[in-house]
């Protein structure tokens, strides 16, 4: 058997040998032994057999679509065939369509290469783009305007629609005269160049000069406080005042020291510390001896406390007869009727209450009025009063004024009081231009190093 095989081997190696059997479902080397294999699985389906017919079909198939636009089989003789009936004849030939071009010596230009390799050979139509008739949404529109459908053929209208109807038709008139004059081509323009004076009044030469000003916002015309930008000085400030505006203006200044002296007093008198809470050598004895006197007795006591507790806590749950349930029932109907019966004479005994009850009314209007007034004039108080624009608080300074043993008789005399710079800070504070600060802490990174010269300690 051995040597039958191998000369079927050598025979199946020449080039002009044909085999006969089909090797489609084996794999291995020609002439030898068959692979048995399993064609019900299904990897080896794809692996072990032959699509090569079935791929070369397909090849066909397409290439008939791109050439012809269809398959053959399916087309008319009309479309594969036609009458050579000869040459065609001269007038046919001079007609020309005047669409095509013709070169310099008549012919028509053809178009160039490159252009006919850009385009589309294939005669199948392009795939349609199903993304580009999709609508968001469009299942919802379509119940939406299906609904609209049905109403309108009732007659009923929507209400949106019903609201646009409603509408009150605007007045355009005042909008109108004023774009007359861009709308009106005749209108002369102006010339900026010329030398003649025009009417700086009207918005349109402003507007074409490009002198017409920006409306102001109006909140931009709101000042942030009503006080003056310069506050006067109460006349007793004056270097020679009169001796009763003097006095006033030093008792406003005694006042702000003496409310500021309390302010002081308060706080350390929060801060001082109590006498009673120090602790005295009895007190410290005292917490020292507490828990060791008299233990035997109260662990007497806490024995007796708990066996107190234990049988107190035992409860026997009584169960209500019926008897009992009835009559709680009829007990608690009782208490509701008597709570409604009072209720609807308190109703009837107001009846004879009404005059009072206007009179009430009357009170409490007028308390409502005179909170509202008290409100608004707290309101118009408050915006003379600086805000919290920081986290610092506004510090009014010091009421600049002098002693009655300080004051000059004439300017040459007087002495300065205050800064003007600083004056016109707090000022500003104060108007909520800017918020309140204070002055920043230089600290030293590195610290300071003395060193004695050497001329200095020969000195000494």
């Amino acid at each position: 058997m051995a040597p039958i095989r191998r000369l079927k081997r050598v025979a199946a190696s020449q080039p002009g040998f044909l085999n006969l059997k089909s090797n489609s479902g084996a794999a291995g080397p020609p002439g030898g032994r068959r692979k048995r294999l399993n064609k019900n699985k299904k990897k080896n389906w794809n692996k072990y057999s032959d699509i090569n017919d079935v791929e070369g079909f397909l090849a066909d198939v397409r290439l008939q679509e791109r050439t012809t636009g269809g398959l053959l089989s399916e087309k008319s003789d009309e479309s594969l065939f036609f009458l050579d009936a000869g040459p065609p004849k001269k007038a046919q030939l001079r007609v020309v369509e005047p669409e095509e071009k013709k070169g310099r010596r008549g012919k028509a230009s053809r178009p160039l290469r490159i252009d006919l390799i850009l385009q589309h050979d294939s005669l199948i139509p392009p795939p349609k783009d199903v993304l580009a008739y999709q609508l968001p949404n469009a299942k919802k529109l379509r119940r939406i305007a299906q609904k609209a459908e049905q109403l309108a053929a009732k007659g009923v209208v929507p209400r949106r629609q019903k609201r646009l109807l409603n509408r009150q038709p605007l007045d355009g008139t005042a909008k109108k005269a004023a774009l007359e004059a861009n709308n009106n081509p005749e209108r002369a323009f102006y010339d900026i160049w010329n030398q003649e004076s025009k009417d700086a009044s009207d918005p349109w030469f402003l507007q074409q000069t490009g002198k017409k000003r920006v409306k102001r916002p109006e909140r931009l015309n709101e000042k942030p406080s009503v006080l003056p930008a310069v506050e006067v000085i109460a006349s007793g400030g004056s270097y020679n005042p009169d001796f009763f505006s003097h006095q006033a203006l030093l008792q406003v200044a005694h006042e702000v020291e003496v409310k500021k002296q309390k302010a002081e007093d308060k706080l350390v008198k929060q801060l001082a510390v109590n006498r009673e809470h120090i602790a005295t050598e009895e007190t410290v004895f005292r917490e020292q001896v507490e828990g060791l006197v008299e233990e035997e007795n109260e662990d007497d006591a806490a024995n007796e406390e708990e066996e107190g507790v234990a049988v107190g806590a035992i409860v026997v749950a009584v169960k209500k007869t019926e008897k009992q349930r009835k009559k709680e029932r009829a007990e608690k109907i009782k208490e509701q009727r008597q709570r409604a019966h009072r209720v609807r004479s308190d109703k009837r005994q107001q009846l004879f209450q009404l005059r009072s009850i206007k009179t009430s009314i009357k009170q409490q209007e007028e308390d409502t009025k005179e909170k509202q007034i008290q409100r608004k004039s707290n309101q118009e108080a408050q915006k003379a009063q600086p805000r919290r624009l920081g986290k610092l608080k506004f510090q009014p300074q010091d009421m600049e004024v002098q002693l009655s043993d300080e004051l000059a008789g004439s300017l040459r005399q007087l002495k300065p009081e205050g800064s003007v710079l600083k004056d016109r800070f707090k000022s500003l504070q104060k108007r909520n231009l800017i918020e309140p600060r204070e002055r920043a802490k230089f600290k030293r990174r590195l610290k300071l190093k003395y060193v004695e010269k050497r001329a200095f300690r020969e000195i000494t």
